[in-house]
């Protein structure tokens, strides 16, 4: 006998909520009602016919659904189905147990199992809830009689009269396989759903599902790893029996979890309802303070008010008396009415006084006080941000703190952050970043959602400094910002190229990358060679090699990184028409002073640099930045030696003829010289010795990517 109490939740149908009838097995292992298989397939055509809008099955009322999202609508769409049977043809169905989409196959819901055991507990379920409740018999005469028993050959119901008429002894009937009344009725054998003439006798343990020999044979099943019937029946069984064992056995420990779990729910009440109130108490903290804050700035514009009413008043009074028989004009009528001159001058002198005032008054009449109280305007824009960002602040999320060394200022913005604890801490982050402008007085933070590590900005204005911030959230709660980071975007827009193997490219000397982006200078046997010949003097070679792409006007940008086991490079830009004298020249010396840029400090050479050089280059090398001799450089030679970069920029205004190189990495300019721009202007660089150049790669999408991933 099987204990039916308390497991009503197992049998509930995820989809309906009711219980189940005629479950169909899905290939996720869920059980979903036949008819809820239908409806559910049925109203996910629908939705994927509005395209997008929300709908839900008309015919039933029970199940709703969301539309679909794009990616599902892409993979219905390719499935071919069709609303116009009675079957839904689709191949795809939308678990309502584990929210997945399934592959139904070929077959869909024909090709599913009815899950019999379940509809067989279902069904003594139901006979436990409803015990009063008699089934009757399906052949009697109205009234029909209780029923006895049930045929499952039949799948009928009898009283034991109409059993004996209908299965008669010695007859093929009388053998059928009778039961206690029941309204479940289930085949024998369990048949193949895609072969429905043959019965199942193995089990695939990869699908996880009957099938039978033809399915191992030439179906879908023919290299998986199946068993017999029997063993999996004993197998699973064993397992069933021994699980079930174990949870019995641990039925103490189970109350005692249970147990836990109320103080837990009883705790979790009384936190949140002591959360409520702190954050109640504080918010009523602020409400005081603003109060406050308004009594005080009311009875200011209040007090304010009353004093310039008052000189107001004052000074329309003063105007009332200078009217004709009014005051100080009626008064003064009086007084020259005097006829003794002593008395007269005695009281007119101070009256005249009083009258000229009045006059010069009316001559420039500005009233006593100012009528606006633009002096009174609260700025509480400030304090806006900061209520904007009032959130829970919690002391175990952690703060993250923008790395500046994988972050990186190009193309695009990357930018990129960690937290100390190397925890994924935060669900979301929250990026902000602004433009520092002297000009603007408030900030105005725009506001980014990340749910990784990184992020690239695009659409920043070039040779502009921004501020980034970035704080994490779990839930509501929400970390402190991230202390500032300050990035400059470069001079100009990025231009790309690759290294040219084409045009002068010496294959002996150089080696490019496949993709072109990198480039290596190799000290082989023809270098050996040259200076065996040579017996007297120094034996140099410089390799040159250009970009694939020319530069004809505007204002462009490049970066690249120069290996620090360098021993020689030299970077700028040449002319197309002097990339002839760039390859012809001769590159074998006798003398380090060939080189424009040797190192001696000569008046002869300042006076090559400035009018001789074919092309404009700067030397690198042994980590050190080599500022050319120019009569705007510093006389001393140390002066001129600078740290090499680990990123070097270079800024090419044809526009203006200005060529500038650039630490990439904070977008401050280490030289700038004049450069002839009357022909197409192409990147140029020259290796010698053991040295390499890598172009620097441009952010893309899948560049954060990877980055994240770091």
């Amino acid at each position: 006998k099987v204990a039916i109490k308390g497991i009503e939740r197992e049998l509930i149908c995820p989809a309906c909520k009711e219980l189940f009838t005629h479950p169909l097995i899905l290939p996720c292992q869920h059980n979903v009602c036949h008819k809820c298989v239908k409806e559910i397939l049925f109203a996910f055509e629908d939705s994927f016919a509005d395209a997008g809008s929300e709908s839900s099955n008309q015919s039933s009322p029970r199940i709703k659904l969301s539309s679909p999202s794009t990616d599902r609508i892409d993979r219905i769409s390719r499935s071919g189905r069709k609303r116009n049977s009675l079957t839904p043809r689709s191949s795809l169905f939308p678990c309502p147990g584990c929210q997945r989409d399934i592959d139904l196959g070929e077959r869909g819901i024909n090709g599913l199992f009815r899950n019999f055991t379940l509809e067989t507990i279902v069904e003594r379920y139901r006979q436990a809830a409803r015990a009063a409740i008699a089934i009757m018999c399906n052949f009697c005469k109205p009234p029909p009689q209780e029923s006895t028993k049930s045929c499952m050959d039949c799948s009928a119901s009898y009283c034991n009269e109409c059993f004996k008429i209908h299965h008669p002894w010695g007859t093929l009937k009388a053998q059928h396989e009778y039961v206690g009344p029941t309204t479940n009725f289930r085949p024998k054998i369990l048949m193949c759903p895609e072969h429905e003439m043959e019965r199942v006798n193995m089990y695939c343990e990869i699908c996880r599902r009957p099938v039978c020999h033809l399915c191992k044979l030439g179906g879908c099943h023919a290299n998986h790893r199946v068993t017999t019937m029997s063993t999996a029946y004993k197998t699973l069984k064993e397992k069933l029996s021994k699980d079930i064992d174990y949870l019995i056995s641990k039925e103490s420990q189970v109350k005692a979890h249970i147990t836990q779990l109320d103080l837990l729910l009883k705790e979790t009440e009384c936190n949140s309802e002591r959360a409520k109130e702190e954050a109640s108490q504080s918010f009523e903290k602020l409400y005081h303070v603003l109060e406050e804050r308004k009594s005080v700035a009311l009875r200011a514009i209040e007090a304010s008010k009353y004093l310039r009413l008052e000189k107001l008043q004052t000074q329309a009074e003063e105007y009332q008396g200078l009217l004709e028989n009014n005051g100080l004009v009626g008064y003064a009528q009086e007084v020259l009415k005097e006829t003794d001159p002593s008395c007269f001058v005695q009281t007119a002198k101070q009256l005249h006084v009083r009258i000229q005032k009045a006059t010069e008054s009316l001559k420039s009449f500005r009233p006593a006080a100012e009528t606006t109280f633009e002096d009174f305007v609260v700025d509480i824009a400030k304090q806006e941000e900061i209520l904007g960002d009032l959130s829970f602040h919690s002391n175990g999320l952690e703060i993250p703190e923008i790395n500046e060394k994988q972050s990186k200022m190009y193309n695009k913005a990357l930018i990129s952050w960690e937290c100390p604890g190397k925890t994924d801490s935060a669900d979301i982050y929250v990026l902000e970043y602004h433009k520092l402008n002297r000009e603007e007085e408030t900030t105005t933070w725009q506001e980014i959602e990340v749910c990784s590590k990184s992020k690239i900005i695009s659409d920043l204005d070039d040779d502009s400094s921004y501020a980034f911030r970035v704080r994490g959230y779990k839930g509501s709660i929400c970390s402190p910002w991230s202390r500032e980071v300050v990035l400059r975007t470069p001079p100009a827009p990025v231009f790309s190229f690759l290294f040219d193997d084409k045009c002068g490219y010496n294959s002996e000397h150089l080696l490019l990358n496949p993709g072109r982006t990198s480039v290596e200078s190799r000290a082989g046997f023809p270098l050996l060679l040259g200076s065996d010949r040579m017996q007297v003097g120094c034996y140099t070679t410089l390799d040159y090699i250009i970009g694939d792409t020319g530069i004809a006007k505007g204002k462009h940008f490049w970066a690249f990184r120069v290996e620090a086991y360098s021993y020689l490079v030299k970077v700028g830009v040449v002319s197309s028409n002097k990339i002839q004298k760039l390859f012809h020249n001769t590159h074998d010396v006798s003398s380090p002073r060939y080189e424009q840029d040797s190192g001696h400090d000569s008046g002869s050479e300042d006076a090559f640099f400035d009018s001789s050089q074919p092309f404009t280059l700067v030397t690198l090398g042994m980590k050190k930045f080599f500022i050319p001799m120019t009569p705007a450089a510093p006389k001393d030679p140390a002066s001129r030696i600078l740290p090499l970069p680990s990123c070097l920029g270079i800024c090419l205004d044809c526009d203006k003829g200005k060529l500038g190189f650039y630490d990439a990495g904070c977008m401050k300019c280490l030289y700038e010289c004049n450069v002839d721009c009357s022909g197409v202007m192409y990147p140029a660089f020259a290796l010698m010795g053991g040295a390499a150049v890598h172009l620097e790669e441009a952010v893309t999408a899948k560049y954060g990517e990877y980055h994240d991933d770091i």
